[in-house]
């Protein structure tokens, strides 16, 4: 290889070391946009902006929520996997980023390549609940009653995708008894519908669950943790009540394009690992029921393991429920 073509090489890799370096280094000098796969006011919503507030103190500069919601999520997603990889567009995501990898069999972007994992943020734990005069008073009574009557019986979901639909295809898995899926757009109307006897079952975010379960308005019959929740030490987990081993969480990650510079990608890392910290934050979180994860979670690494086990657990639950949508 000639000498001058040897040096050019040289002296273009060193560039854009430094290049990446400064990018990192001044980095953000503007407004970041976090991408909100569903609508305001929703669970994911409140998380997203509780966090992009502790971050934003921390980095100096605005993270401007914009939901860019529908098909399950796939949307943001979607805009995410195309933004330019400098860190000013990221995107929040539930579960449903992990299940979408089969829910849809012709995304345009492979859900465990086409994302810089930044790191989990939170864990929501659900809930399964029925409506306030059905049977059935523990969860051992309800397997034992959708067995003999399941075939009449309702389970009610916030759409395709959403973590209410995925619970409920996991719980009818674990108990071997298809019922009525009924598919709302959103949780409220679930959730009227459960309260004014219009429906069965459900399985829904605490967030949205602990203020109609406290005034007894619908029944509760697990909680899908492995420990109880500190705000209802009455509700047992489904383990402790019959159905060994599951569980199933709401879980949230934040994400950047691939390809965005691994000192972003670490920047961004260790401001969420403060911003969890934040005592602000900590509380607000309570107030909804969930908490942050531990600090070895919000990284990089555990987030990325996170996606590809859940891509691959839930991929032979929905292909054996048929329920795919496209």
């Amino acid at each position: 290889m000639p000498m001058h073509i040897k040096k050019t090489g040289i002296l273009a890799l060193a560039f854009a070391m430094v290049s990446s370096a400064g990018l990192a280094q001044n980095y953000p000098s503007r407004p970041i946009t976090l991408l909100v796969p569903f609508a305001a006011g929703g669970a994911t919503d409140t998380v997203a902006r509780v966090t992009a507030q502790s971050m934003s103190k921390i980095l100096g500069q605005t993270i401007i929520i914009e939901n860019a919601t529908g098909a399950g999520g796939t949307i943001a997603a979607t805009r995410a996997s195309r933004a330019e990889p400098d860190g000013y567009t990221l995107l929040i995501h539930h579960i449903g980023i992990s299940t979408a990898a089969t829910l849809y069999r012709k995304l345009p972007y492979d859900t465990k390549t086409a994302f810089a994992p930044i790191g989990l943020v939170t864990n929501a734990p659900m809930t399964i609940i029925g409506r306030p005069d059905l049977p059935p008073n523990t969860l051992a009574e309800l397997i034992t009653y959708m067995k003999a009557n399941g075939d009449k019986m309702t389970f009610g979901n916030a759409g395709l995708g959403a973590a209410s639909h995925l619970c409920g295809m996991l719980f009818m898995t674990a108990v071997g008894k298809e019922i009525l899926t009924v598919p709302y757009k959103g949780n409220a109307p679930v959730m009227n519908d459960l309260i004014a006897k219009q429906i069965d079952l459900s399985c829904d975010q605490t967030t949205n669950t602990t203020a109609p379960i406290a005034s007894k308005l619908i029944k509760s019959y697990a909680i899908t943790t492995k420990t109880r929740l500190g705000s209802m030490p009455d509700l047992p987990t489904a383990d402790e009540a019959g159905l060994k081993g599951f569980e199933v969480g709401a879980w949230h990650g934040i994400y950047a394009p691939k390809g965005t510079p691994d000192d972003i990608v670490q920047k961004l890392a260790k401001t969420l690992q403060e911003a969890l910290r934040d005592p602000d934050l900590v509380k607000r979180f309570n107030d909804i029921n969930t908490e942050p994860v531990p600090q070895n979670e919000a990284t990089p690494e555990a987030l990325k393991a996170k996606l590809i086990s859940e891509v691959d657990r839930w991929a032979p639950i929905i292909k054996a429920a048929g329920q795919f949508a496209d």
